[in-house]
C-alpha cells in the first residue's frame, strides 16, 4: 500500500526503495554527509532499475574436486581398446587441470555468470554506429530447421537445392535493396567486407592498367575505414568535414585525382547525418576514375526509403548483424555481404551461385578476374537464414516501417535530450544522434563517467568518444526496435544524471555504485592482461 509523506504521495516501488535504504543503516557508505543509498534511490529515482541479489561466483577450476563428475558412462558392449597401442604417444593419461565438477555445479556456475550480463532481451542498447536491435524468435526457430541446421557444404549441389535456393534469394532480396547489380555473401563481418570490397577496387584499377595509390577517408569515418584500406596497399590521405558534419565537397574535388583509387564513405554518416550532396560526391569521383565505396554500417536508416545504387555507389557492403537483425558478438557470428555495381561483378569473390540450364542451382568456379575465396565455404549460412526469415517477415512495407521508426526514435532522444547536452550539430538526425559532454565537463564530468553512471539505471553505455570529430561525443542509437516507455526511462536516466552532474559531481565520477565491479584499470587490464587460470604452486 503505497504511504502519504507530507502532500507527496510514494508508489509502492518508492516505498521500498526508502525501507531497503532504512533497513541498511549503518552498512551504507557516506559522501559529503548523505548515504549513497539516500542519493541513489530517493533523491534521483530511475524507474527502470533497483537493487537485485547477485550471486558470487569464482573461477570452475576452483570448484574442482578429484573424482567429481557430471556424467556416468553404460559399461561398454563392444569389445575394449588397447588406446595405448592405437594411439601410441598421442594418448593422453590424464586430464590435466581440467576442473572436476558435477552437473549442478556446472549449471550453477554459468547460470549465475549469465546473470551478471546485459543483453538486448533486458533492455535497450543505446550503441551508436551498432545498430543493436532485437534479434526475432522467429529466426532463431527458421534456423534450426532440421535440413538447413544439419546441412554440410560438402554435401553434394544436387541434395542442397534448399540451401542454395537461401543463397540465390537473399541475394536477390539485398541487391533490390540497395540498387545494386551483384553481391557475394562470402565475408564474415562488416569490416571483412571493407577488405573484400577494396579487393575488388585494386583488382578493377589493376585491369585499367593504372593502379592507383590512395584511398579518400573522412574524418567522421568508422575505424575500420582507414585500416582496410592500408591493409591493401593504399595509403589513406583524411578528408575534412563541413560546419554542417557533412563531406566537404569543395575539399573532394580538390583532392581528388588519378592517384585515388575510391572515396570510402558512409551514408548517413556516424553523427547521424545524411550526405545531402552524394550525387555530387560520386560525380567528382567518376570524372577522374574513381570509385565510390559506401560503409553500409547505417543502412537501418535507408531501407525501403533511398537505394545507394541510386545515388552513386560502386561498391558497398552491409552487416547483417545489424541492418537484417541476425546476433551480435557472443550470438554471432557476423555477417558482411558486399554489394556492386555491374563493373565490379567480374572480380567478385567465388564461387558464385548461379543458375544452370536444368533449372537447378549451382556454384560457378570458372571466373579468372576473381579476388579469389574471402571466406571458407560460402559464408556463414546460419546468418544468411536469420536474416532472410526478417526480411520475409517484414515484407517491403515493414522494412520501409522499420526505418521509418529508427529514424523516428533517434529523434525522440534528440529531442528529449536536447538543452541538456550539447548538441554539437544542429543538421537534422537520421537514425542515431550524437552530443557531446561540453556541459558536464565544466564540471569535470565527461562522456565516459556518464556511460560509467548510466549502467547504474539499468542501462548499456552508448558509444563514448566516437565520432572522432565530436569532443566528448556521446553517440546514441535506439533502432526501431524500442517503444515509447523505454525512450522515455532512458531520457529520464540521462536527464537525471545530468542533475547529478551540477549537485555532485563527485558522485558521478566515482560511478558505477552499484554494479560487482566499480571502475577498473583499463590500461593494466589492457597491458598485462591474465588471460588464462593457474594453479597455485
Amino acid at each position: 500500500m503505497p504511504q502519504l509523506l507530507g502532500d507527496r504521495r510514494l508508489s509502492d516501488l518508492q516505498w521500498h526503495r526508502r525501507m531497503d535504504g532504512a533497513a541498511a543503516g549503518n552498512h551504507r557508505s557516506r559522501t559529503n554527509g548523505k548515504t549513497l543509498t539516500d542519493k541513489y534511490f530517493m533523491k534521483h529515482m530511475t524507474r527502470k532499475a533497483t537493487r537485485h541479489i547477485s550471486q558470487n561466483e569464482g573461477l570452475i577450476f576452483e570448484k574442482s574436486s578429484p573424482g567429481k563428475a557430471a556424467w556416468k558412462l553404460p559399461p561398454l558392449d563392444v569389445p575394449e581398446v588397447d588406446t595405448s597401442k592405437l594411439l601410441g604417444k598421442q594418448e593422453r593419461k590424464d586430464l590435466g587441470t581440467m576442473p572436476e565438477v558435477s552437473e549442478i555445479e556446472i549449471i550453477r556456475h554459468f547460470t549465475r555468470l549469465s546473470t551478471w550480463n546485459y543483453a538486448i532481451d533486458l533492455g535497450m542498447f543505446p550503441l551508436g554506429s551498432c545498430t543493436m536491435k532485437y534479434n526475432p524468435r522467429v529466426n532463431e526457430f527458421v534456423s534450426r530447421v532440421e535440413g538447413l541446421a544439419n546441412g554440410h557444404p560438402y554435401q553434394p549441389e544436387k541434395i542442397s537445392q534448399g540451401a542454395l535456393h537461401i543463397l540465390k534469394t537473399l541475394s536477390d532480396c539485398l541487391i533490390e535493396i540497395t540498387g545494386m547489380d551483384a553481391i557475394t555473401l562470402q565475408p564474415a563481418a562488416g569490416a571483412h567486407g571493407e577488405l573484400t570490397g577494396l579487393l575488388m577496387v585494386r583488382a578493377y584499377h589493376h585491369s585499367k592498367g593504372h593502379p592507383r595509390k590512395k584511398i579518400l577517408i573522412p574524418d567522421s569515418a568508422h575505424g575500420t575505414n582507414p585500416a582496410t584500406a592500408a591493409m591493401v596497399g593504399y595509403a589513406v590521405e583524411n578528408l575534412k568535414s563541413n560546419e554542417s558534419g557533412m563531406v566537404d565537397v569543395a575539399a573532394l574535388a580538390a583532392q581528388m585525382n588519378e592517384d585515388v583509387a575510391a572515396l570510402m564513405v558512409t551514408n548517413p554518416n556516424t553523427l547521424g547525418v545524411f550526405e545531402h550532396d552524394i550525387h555530387e560526391i560520386a560525380e567528382i569521383m567518376h570524372a577522374k576514375g574513381g570509385l565510390l565505396y559506401m560503409d553500409g554500417a547505417n543502412m537501418n536508416a535507408l531501407v525501403g526509403k533511398a537505394r545507394p545504387g541510386d545515388f552513386g555507389v560502386d561498391v558497398m557492403h552491409l552487416n547483417l548483424h545489424k541492418t537484417f537483425s541476425t546476433p551480435h558478438g557472443g550470438g554471432g557470428p557476423g555477417s558482411g555481404p558486399v554489394a556492386v555495381k555491374r563493373i565490379l561483378e567480374p572480380f567478385l569473390p567465388k564461387p558464385v551461385v548461379v543458375s544452370k540450364a536444368d533449372g537447378t542451382l549451382g556454384f560457378d568456379y570458372n571466373r579468372p578476374q576473381s579476388v579469389g575465396r574471402v571466406r571458407a565455404f560460402y559464408g556463414n549460412f546460419g546468418m544468411f537464414v536469420r536474416a532472410l526469415a526478417y526480411i520475409f517477415a517484414n515484407g517491403p512495407d515493414g522494412l520501409r516501417q522499420t526505418t521509418e521508426d529508427a529514424v523516428l526514435n533517434a529523434n525522440y532522444i534528440r529531442k528529449g535530450l536536447e538543452g541538456t547536452y550539447d548538441l554539437p550539430y544542429s543538421t537534422r538526425s537520421m537514425h542515431e544522434v550524437v552530443f557531446s559532454d561540453k556541459v558536464q565537463a565544466k564540471k569535470g564530468v565527461r562522456t565516459m563517467d556518464i556511460a560509467k553512471r548510466l549502467i547504474d539505471y539499468g542501462f548499456h553505455p552508448y558509444t563514448t568518444a566516437f565520432p572522432l570529430i565530436v569532443s566528448g561525443a556521446m553517440m546514441i542509437e535506439p533502432t526501431e526496435s524500442e517503444p515509447k516507455e523505454e525512450l522515455d526511462l532512458f531520457i529520464e536516466a540521462m536527464k537525471s544524471i545530468a542533475a547529478e552532474v551540477e549537485e555532485d559531481p563527485q558522485f558521478v565520477l566515482d560511478s558505477p555504485h552499484n554494479t560487482r565491479i566499480s571502475r577498473l584499470d583499463e590500461v593494466a587490464a589492457a597491458r598485462k592482461p591474465v588471460l588464462r587460470w593457474k594453479p597455485e604452486a
